[in-house]
Protein backbone atom coordinates (compact mmCIF):
# COMPACT_ATOMS: atom_id res chain seq x y z
CA UNK A 1 0.00 0.00 0.00
CA UNK A 2 1.55 3.35 -0.93
CA UNK A 3 2.24 6.02 1.81
CA UNK A 4 -0.61 8.26 0.49
CA UNK A 5 -3.13 5.52 0.88
CA UNK A 6 -1.82 4.59 3.82
CA UNK A 7 -2.38 8.55 5.43
CA UNK A 8 -6.25 7.92 4.06
CA UNK A 9 -6.89 4.82 5.95
CA UNK A 10 -5.33 5.95 8.93
CA UNK A 11 -7.29 9.42 8.66
CA UNK A 12 -10.74 7.66 8.16
CA UNK A 13 -9.98 5.14 11.49
CA UNK A 14 -8.71 8.52 13.92
CA UNK A 15 -12.32 10.43 12.08
CA UNK A 16 -14.24 7.68 13.05
CA UNK A 17 -12.52 6.87 16.68
CA UNK A 18 -13.22 10.58 16.96
CA UNK A 19 -16.95 10.28 16.19
CA UNK A 20 -17.14 7.00 18.64
CA UNK A 21 -15.29 8.51 21.89
CA UNK A 22 -17.97 11.71 21.16
CA UNK A 23 -21.09 9.29 20.61
CA UNK A 24 -20.13 7.46 23.43
CA UNK A 25 -19.11 10.72 25.56
CA UNK A 26 -22.45 11.95 24.88
CA UNK A 27 -24.28 9.03 25.43
CA UNK A 28 -22.78 8.52 28.98
CA UNK A 29 -23.51 12.24 29.59
CA UNK A 30 -27.27 11.34 28.93
CA UNK A 31 -27.00 8.35 30.46
CA UNK A 32 -26.10 10.25 33.84
CA UNK A 33 -28.19 13.09 33.16
CA UNK A 34 -31.39 9.88 33.27
CA UNK A 35 -29.84 8.32 35.92
CA UNK A 36 -29.84 11.49 38.37
CA UNK A 37 -33.60 12.49 36.72
CA UNK A 38 -34.77 9.25 37.84
CA UNK A 39 -33.12 9.27 41.28
CA UNK A 40 -36.01 12.31 42.04
CA UNK A 41 -39.67 11.61 43.28
CA UNK A 42 -42.32 12.21 42.39
CA UNK A 43 -43.45 15.78 43.92
CA UNK A 44 -47.52 16.77 44.91
CA UNK A 45 -47.47 20.02 46.77
CA UNK A 46 -51.08 21.66 47.90
CA UNK A 47 -51.48 24.73 50.26
CA UNK A 48 -53.19 24.16 52.95
CA UNK A 49 -56.91 24.20 52.71
CA UNK A 50 -59.56 26.72 53.80
CA UNK A 51 -58.61 28.39 57.45
CA UNK A 52 -61.57 28.95 59.85
CA UNK A 53 -61.80 33.14 60.31
CA UNK A 54 -61.55 32.59 63.97
CA UNK A 55 -58.54 35.26 64.12
CA UNK A 56 -56.11 32.56 66.19
CA UNK A 57 -52.41 33.14 65.56
CA UNK A 58 -52.78 29.37 64.56
CA UNK A 59 -56.36 28.56 62.45
CA UNK A 60 -57.68 25.16 62.28
CA UNK A 61 -59.73 24.44 59.20
CA UNK A 62 -63.04 25.54 58.45
CA UNK A 63 -65.67 23.52 57.39
CA UNK A 64 -64.81 24.00 53.80
CA UNK A 65 -61.31 23.62 54.98
CA UNK A 66 -62.38 19.94 56.33
CA UNK A 67 -64.12 19.32 53.13
CA UNK A 68 -61.47 20.19 51.01
CA UNK A 69 -59.25 18.04 53.01
CA UNK A 70 -61.31 14.86 52.61
CA UNK A 71 -61.32 15.48 48.91
CA UNK A 72 -57.64 15.68 48.77
CA UNK A 73 -57.47 12.39 50.45
CA UNK A 74 -59.71 11.13 47.60
CA UNK A 75 -57.84 12.90 44.49
CA UNK A 76 -54.87 11.27 45.90
CA UNK A 77 -55.88 7.74 47.19
CA UNK A 78 -54.61 6.14 44.28
CA UNK A 79 -51.32 8.28 43.76
CA UNK A 80 -49.18 5.77 45.53
CA UNK A 81 -48.18 8.64 48.44
CA UNK A 82 -45.40 6.60 50.17
CA UNK A 83 -44.56 10.53 52.17
CA UNK A 84 -46.17 13.51 53.46
CA UNK A 85 -44.28 16.67 54.90
CA UNK A 86 -46.04 19.44 56.57
CA UNK A 87 -45.35 22.21 58.38
CA UNK A 88 -46.12 22.76 62.11
CA UNK A 89 -49.18 24.57 61.79
CA UNK A 90 -52.56 22.77 62.32
CA UNK A 91 -53.79 23.75 59.11
CA UNK A 92 -51.52 22.39 56.91
CA UNK A 93 -51.52 19.01 59.81
CA UNK A 94 -55.32 18.90 59.36
CA UNK A 95 -55.25 19.23 55.56
CA UNK A 96 -53.12 16.08 55.14
CA UNK A 97 -54.48 14.52 57.91
CA UNK A 98 -57.11 12.27 55.91
CA UNK A 99 -55.04 11.25 53.60
CA UNK A 100 -52.58 10.06 56.02
CA UNK A 101 -54.91 7.93 58.19
CA UNK A 102 -56.00 6.55 55.21
CA UNK A 103 -52.14 5.40 54.35
CA UNK A 104 -50.85 4.80 57.53
CA UNK A 105 -48.58 7.32 57.18
CA UNK A 106 -47.15 9.68 59.89
CA UNK A 107 -46.24 12.78 58.54
CA UNK A 108 -42.97 14.47 59.03
CA UNK A 109 -43.92 18.05 60.51
CA UNK A 110 -40.94 20.32 59.52
CA UNK A 111 -40.25 23.85 61.35
CA UNK A 112 -41.30 27.23 60.09
CA UNK A 113 -40.75 30.66 61.65
CA UNK A 114 -41.71 33.73 60.16
CA UNK A 115 -38.62 35.02 59.15
CA UNK A 116 -36.95 31.51 58.24
CA UNK A 117 -39.05 30.72 55.14
CA UNK A 118 -35.73 30.20 53.03
CA UNK A 119 -34.14 27.66 55.76
CA UNK A 120 -38.07 26.16 56.07
CA UNK A 121 -37.70 25.40 52.33
CA UNK A 122 -34.05 24.05 52.34
CA UNK A 123 -34.78 21.72 54.86
CA UNK A 124 -38.22 20.71 52.96
CA UNK A 125 -35.89 19.95 49.66
CA UNK A 126 -33.29 18.03 51.45
CA UNK A 127 -36.06 15.79 53.27
CA UNK A 128 -37.63 15.13 49.63
CA UNK A 129 -34.14 14.41 48.21
CA UNK A 130 -33.89 11.80 50.67
CA UNK A 131 -36.22 9.78 48.78
CA UNK A 132 -35.92 8.52 45.18
CA UNK A 133 -37.07 6.93 42.28
CA UNK A 134 -40.88 4.98 43.00
CA UNK A 135 -41.84 7.26 46.28
CA UNK A 136 -44.12 9.75 46.03
CA UNK A 137 -44.16 12.74 48.15
CA UNK A 138 -46.92 14.87 49.14
CA UNK A 139 -45.76 18.57 50.54
CA UNK A 140 -49.00 20.90 52.50
CA UNK A 141 -47.33 23.94 52.96
CA UNK A 142 -48.30 27.59 52.20
CA UNK A 143 -49.02 30.16 49.95
CA UNK A 144 -45.68 31.67 50.08
CA UNK A 145 -44.06 27.94 50.63
CA UNK A 146 -45.49 26.06 47.90
CA UNK A 147 -43.92 28.05 44.87
CA UNK A 148 -40.51 28.48 46.79
CA UNK A 149 -40.21 24.36 47.12
CA UNK A 150 -41.10 24.35 43.81
CA UNK A 151 -38.26 26.66 42.62
CA UNK A 152 -36.02 24.90 44.74
CA UNK A 153 -36.69 21.79 43.53
CA UNK A 154 -35.68 22.87 40.06
CA UNK A 155 -39.06 23.84 38.83
CA UNK A 156 -40.09 27.48 37.19
CA UNK A 157 -40.47 30.65 38.95
CA UNK A 158 -43.77 31.37 40.30
CA UNK A 159 -45.71 33.89 42.26
CA UNK A 160 -47.46 33.71 45.72
CA UNK A 161 -50.67 32.07 45.10
CA UNK A 162 -53.64 34.31 45.98
CA UNK A 163 -54.61 34.25 49.45
CA UNK A 164 -58.48 33.39 48.17
CA UNK A 165 -56.75 30.27 46.19
CA UNK A 166 -56.98 26.83 47.65
CA UNK A 167 -57.06 24.59 44.79
CA UNK A 168 -53.91 24.62 43.46
CA UNK A 169 -52.57 20.58 43.20
CA UNK A 170 -48.95 20.85 41.48
CA UNK A 171 -46.72 17.87 40.45
CA UNK A 172 -43.24 17.66 40.14
CA UNK A 173 -42.05 15.14 38.12
CA UNK A 174 -38.39 13.89 36.58
CA UNK A 175 -37.52 14.38 32.98
CA UNK A 176 -35.21 12.72 30.82
CA UNK A 177 -32.95 15.35 30.38
CA UNK A 178 -32.09 15.77 33.49
CA UNK A 179 -34.42 18.58 34.92
CA UNK A 180 -38.01 18.48 36.12
CA UNK A 181 -41.12 19.20 34.89
CA UNK A 182 -44.48 20.72 36.16
CA UNK A 183 -47.93 19.45 35.92
CA UNK A 184 -50.79 22.39 37.59
CA UNK A 185 -54.11 20.71 38.26
CA UNK A 186 -56.90 21.81 40.85
CA UNK A 187 -58.67 19.62 42.80
CA UNK A 188 -62.13 20.13 44.86
CA UNK A 189 -64.45 23.36 44.19
CA UNK A 190 -62.86 26.18 43.08
CA UNK A 191 -62.77 29.07 45.83
CA UNK A 192 -62.06 32.01 43.26
CA UNK A 193 -58.76 33.44 42.40
CA UNK A 194 -58.61 37.24 43.30
CA UNK A 195 -57.39 39.32 40.29
CA UNK A 196 -54.22 40.75 41.19
CA UNK A 197 -52.17 39.70 38.64
CA UNK A 198 -49.11 39.32 41.33
CA UNK A 199 -50.24 35.66 42.72
CA UNK A 200 -51.89 32.60 40.71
Amino acid sequence: MCLQNKRSVIYVITAWLATFCISSAHAQVQTHAQAKANEMPTVILVRHAEKADDHATDPVLSPAGIARAEVLAATLKDAGVSAIITTPLKRTILTAQPLAKARGITPQVMPIARDGVAQHVQAVVAAIRKFGAGDVVLVVGHSNTVPAIIAALGGPAMPVICESDYANLFVLTADVAGGVRLIRAKYGQWSGVATNQDCK
